[in-house]
């Protein structure tokens, strides 16, 4: 079954232009360093109509594609450098209460 993707007007223009400098960088970095469509899409096992998506900024194309590309090309830390951990992690011994509209959430 094909992947169903969002319309263009989903996707928001601060997204739209990240994801196009993401791209412009993958294509950039592969020709600055010689290395043919054909051997990264090898390498990342992805279709050259794929590479394409990436190298468009295609918003229909994983978020997992374009960084593994980038880490392949050594540039994942600079594109898309790793969170503060304060951002994802809990303080140690902070407790989140469950509110009466959390009981009927099938996640916990």
């Amino acid at each position: 079954m094909p992947k169903k993707h969002l319309p263009a007007a989903a996707t928001p223009t601060l997204i739209e232009e990240r994801l196009r400098s993401w791209g412009l960088c993958i294509r950039h970095q592969r020709l600055t360093q010689k290395i043919r469509a054909a051997d990264l899409c090898q390498r990342i096992a992805i279709s050259p109509a794929t590479l394409r998506r990436l190298e468009n900024g295609d918003p229909g194309a994983g978020s997992g594609i374009f960084l593994t590309a980038l880490m392949v090309l050594g540039v994942l830390e600079q594109v898309a450098p790793p969170l503060d951990t304060a951002l994802w992690q809990m303080a140690t011994g902070s407790r989140v209460g469950r509110t009466k509209a959390d009981s009927h959430d099938d996640d916990f």
